[in-house]
């Protein structure tokens, strides 16, 4: 694909250059002023600009350019422009004066006429690579947003099979009827949980994010269900940064990481463990950890279920760059999955970034 792309690039050169020096050569003998030092000094004027046009290109790839603000890029290129027009000016001129190439003028004179014709030239080439690229950039961010909404709508019905189904209901009922005769209370605080988690599962995936603090309670809701099934067997502990339930997460994320961690973590144990979750900030990035008791299988190592997949592609079409995640066997019996994205207005200027 590299390869492809630098040989487009060269033919766009060659091309454009070429045009350039046959429309001059056009207009020369069109007014009767062709002579063989006009067609050395078009072909040298040509052979400087494609040369240090692509030292242009170099410094723009260089420098990333591109991937600066939208002013910035504008600014940068019209600077170049001028400092790359004078490099031309200054190796053709006194190639030219010496050689005697075209009319017979000044060194000032046609130092500054090299510098007039080269701006404008450069200019034009600067503005036609910056839009090409402004215009592929646009499409990627295009293409990137239909495929967040395609994934937002397929994990919306994943989680929704993957929470309502009649093995997790046929539980959390049968945990419910044994608790409503011995402790009614915690049997109508289950249904509402249950409840909850229903209602959490049919409206998820409506927005992009949602506060860390609402995601939370999901989680809680869950884990409180999941209790009655594991009782004693099941510790859960909470090590929450206050600073970090405002900031924005994917919905139903950490409840996704959290269920994988019961299913292929806690669930194979005959004593079953701990599952800690930990929201904080590190770096002045926003970290989240969910750990659990258990052994990194296989199934884990090798990407996973739709739970990891999804993780890792929704992170990465909403963040970019910008977010990590990664799951690990961080002690002998101790799992971790570890994601990590940026923090409030960090968050959303990454976010605006990948979707305009």
């Amino acid at each position: 694909m590299k390869s492809f792309r630098l040989s487009r690039y060269w033919a766009f050169q060659f091309a454009g250059w070429g045009l350039l020096a046959l429309i001059n050569i056009f207009f020369a003998l069109l007014f009767n002023s062709y002579e063989p030092e006009i067609l050395q000094k078009i072909l040298f004027f040509v052979e400087v600009g494609l040369i240090f046009s692509h030292f242009m290109r170099e410094v723009v790839h260089r420098s990333s350019l591109l991937l600066k603000d939208l002013r910035q890029q504008i600014l940068t290129f019209l600077l170049l422009t001028i400092a790359f027009s004078f490099f031309c000016t200054c190796v053709a001129s006194p190639f030219e004066h010496i050689y005697q190439l075209g009319k017979r003028v000044s060194y000032l004179s046609l130092f500054v006429t090299n510098l007039v014709i080269y701006v404008p030239n450069l200019l034009i080439w600067n503005a036609i690579y910056f839009m090409y690229h402004f215009i592929m950039k646009t499409r990627k961010q295009e293409m990137d947003t239909i495929k967040l909404e395609a994934l937002v709508r397929q994990l919306e019905l994943n989680t929704i099979k993957a929470h309502i189904n009649p093995h997790f209901i046929f539980n959390a009922l049968n945990g419910i009827r044994a608790l409503i005769d011995e402790n009614p209370a915690r049997a109508r605080k289950a249904i509402t949980e249950l409840s909850n988690i229903l209602r959490s599962s049919l409206s998820a995936e409506k927005a992009e994010t949602v506060p860390l603090e609402q995601e939370l309670k999901i989680v809680k809701d869950y884990l409180a269900l999941e209790s009655m099934r594991f009782e004693d067997r099941l510790t859960i502990d909470f090590d929450i940064d206050e600073r970090t339930l405002t900031n924005p997460v994917p919905p139903m994320m950490l409840q996704t990481l959290v269920e994988n961690a019961i299913k292929h973590g806690i669930s194979k144990q005959m004593k079953g463990g701990v599952i800690r979750i930990v929201s904080a900030v590190s770096g002045g990035r926003h970290q989240l950890l969910v750990q659990n008791t258990g052994h990194l299988n296989g199934y884990a190592k090798h990407g996973g279920g739709f739970g990891i997949a999804s993780t890792k592609d929704r992170l990465n079409l909403l963040y970019g760059e910008n977010a990590s995640f990664e799951i690990s066997q961080v002690e002998a019996t101790l799992v971790e999955a570890k994601v990590q994205m940026p923090m409030g207005e960090e968050d959303q200027a990454a976010r605006r970034k990948r979707i305009r």
